[in-house]
């Protein structure tokens, strides 16, 4: 029977895959990574932004210069070798515009739960995200198109457990 839960987790897997990609736009799920990224973490660096996207330094420059085109991201002045990446007004209205199409479309997914089945669903899915979580560079690879005003530090069940692998390997 684990195969058979297994099997429907990917279901709702590909419908919540499906549901983020609808609420994209005309973005590609990369473009939109970055855009949410900047949203949230202005002055990231190319480097900075492939890792956290999870694509090769050239396709993020690719990526960077068709939001440069769009006017949705601007450069900064060049310090060193890098150069600080931070979004234009209508970057940080398309970002805004992207995290609520997102929301508003996986909000309605669990809005087929009563609220205490929802409430129940929600601790599970803390421990499921918590449990997977295994490093800082996983947390914000996994938490790239999430709406960091929503889940703080203090809330999200990734960057707790990334903050409590960060404090363990302080002590070895």
């Amino acid at each position: 029977m684990q195969l058979l839960d297994a099997n429907k987790l990917g279901a709702l897997g590909t419908l919540i895959r499906d549901r983020t990609d609808a609420a994209l736009g005309a973005l590609s799920p990369s473009a939109a990574a970055v855009l949410s990224m900047l949203h949230f973490k202005p002055g990231l660096t190319t480097s900075e932004i492939a890792t956290v996207v999870g694509v090769s330094q050239p396709t993020a420059v690719r990526l960077i210069d068709g939001l440069e085109r769009q006017a949705l991201i601007k450069r900064g002045e060049q310090i060193g070798r890098v150069t600080p990446l931070s979004l234009t007004k209508a970057g940080h209205d398309e970002a805004e515009a992207l995290q609520r199409r997102r929301l508003a479309a996986l909000d309605g997914l669990l809005g087929a739960l009563p609220e205490t089945d929802r409430n129940r669903f929600v601790l599970l899915l803390d421990r499921v995200l918590e449990e997977a979580t295994t490093s800082r560079s996983f947390a914000r690879t996994t938490c790239r198109l999430c709406e960091h005003n929503l889940c703080s530090a203090d809330v999200c069940p990734i960057g707790c457990k990334a903050s409590e692998i960060e404090k363990a390997q302080e002590r070895l």
